[in-house]
């Protein structure tokens, strides 16, 4: 089995058998039962395939993970460095990835969203993979007005978000603000802006606040329009969403 240049950066994580697997262009291990690797986005691998086994793959876009490393961790989203890595042991990785796997089979896409979080930021925190942050970078917004820009969406959420107004925060232009923004943050003003109105809303969806009150809580025009977005970005209503609340509690 070859991989060629993966487009997506490539969690897996070896549920059952792998002994007669082994990676032939990295050493002679074979996999086990609870292995975990790490292909980068781009990374190239050749496979030896020998025995039946189970595993769990996630593909995860490279903006998408740049993303969490920059919300989580407030840091410019060019400093995540991801490593390979083939039959590590990591055991909260791995929980997370079989909690995965099972949320998967029972199509439970709450636990599943909540089981991928888990694994964003467990992996990221790990020294031995996102915890690389010694690069030197140059250009794109400094750590102080990068902080500015955050807190005043986060501040704002709850009416209109313009990029004149991020820029005139920043002291940029418009073009170039929203170019280094995306390079700092791993992804757009609109996108982040999107992203914590989403976050917002779904904090409040455990709570009893009716749907519509909550739409423009978090800077919706309506509870249509939170509806169409939150179906899009998650797969389910925010509706559906709070009764997987419930039900998980």
């Amino acid at each position: 089995m070859t991989y060629e240049r993966t487009a997506d950066h490539t969690f897996s994580l070896y549920l059952e058998g792998g002994v007669g697997t082994r990676r032939l262009d990295g050493g002679q291990r074979h996999g086990w039962p609870g292995a975990f690797c790490l292909m980068p986005q781009g990374t190239s691998s050749e496979w030896e395939i020998t025995d039946v086994f189970e595993f769990v793959h996630l593909y995860v876009p490279d903006h998408e993970l740049r993303r969490v490393f920059a919300e989580t961790f407030d840091q410019d989203a060019r400093l995540m460095v991801l490593p390979e890595a083939t039959f590590d042991h990591a055991p909260a990785l791995a929980e997370a990835l079989r909690r995965l796997a099972s949320a998967t089979r029972s199509q439970q896409p709450l636990m599943a969203e909540e089981a991928i979080n888990a694994a964003f930021v467990t992996l990221l925190g790990d020294p031995r993979y996102g915890g690389a942050r010694s690069r030197v970078i140059r250009g794109g917004l400094s750590p102080a007005v990068r902080r500015r820009l955050l807190d005043y969406i986060e501040a704002h959420l709850d009416s209109q978000v313009t990029l004149s107004d991020l820029a005139s925060i920043a002291g940029l232009s418009e073009f170039h603000l929203q170019r280094m923004f995306t390079a700092s943050c791993g992804i757009s003003p609109h996108g982040w802006v999107l992203r914590r109105r989403l976050a917002r809303a779904k904090s409040l969806l455990a709570g009893c606040d009716p749907i519509a009150q909550i739409a423009s809580a978090c800077g919706f025009s309506s509870q249509s329009h939170m509806t169409r977005v939150f179906r899009a970005m998650t797969g389910t209503t925010p509706f559906s969403y709070r009764n997987g609340v419930a039900v998980a509690a």
